[in-house]
């Protein structure tokens, strides 16, 4: 990763929880009640206006900064990349290898046959299968 590239993501980064500060610095709607109660005078920090309009401006401000570094980011990580498709990428029939040749079996008659005296001594021969008949037709 470059240095501009590293820059751009701290700056990124750094506006990202600077939106987050000031969305939670902000007064709620319901917040315009207390004001009635005594709890006016403490929005006056920010002007006559209160604080909502400089918090809201600044806010916005951030969140349109936020989204140019969004896309400037995009942009500086596409850089340098060649652009392949999916099918650029997958070999035409034409050249793939053909498929590896299997062996074809020894004729049966040249295999040494195994003696009877290896077998194990006791064994019955295996049974045959059982014929079923079909059910009669009804």
């Amino acid at each position: 990763m470059s240095w501009v590239q590293t820059l751009a993501v701290v700056v990124h980064v750094l506006l990202a929880a600077s939106i987050i500060g000031l969305v939670l610095l902000q007064r709620g709607k319901g917040a315009d009640a207390g004001a009635g109660f005594g709890a006016g005078a403490s929005g006056t920090v920010f002007g006559a206006r209160g604080s909502g309009s400089f918090l809201s401006r600044t806010t916005a401000i951030l969140a349109t900064l936020f989204f140019v570094t969004s896309l400037g980011l995009s942009y500086l990580f596409s850089q340098g990349k060649e652009e392949t498709s999916v099918i650029d990428r997958v070999q035409p029939a034409q050249t793939a290898p053909a498929p590896a040749q299997v062996p074809a079996l020894p004729p049966t008659d040249v295999l040494p046959s195994v003696p009877e005296s290896t077998a194990p001594a006791g064994t019955p021969p295996p049974a045959p299968a059982p014929v079923t008949q079909p059910a009669p037709a009804q």
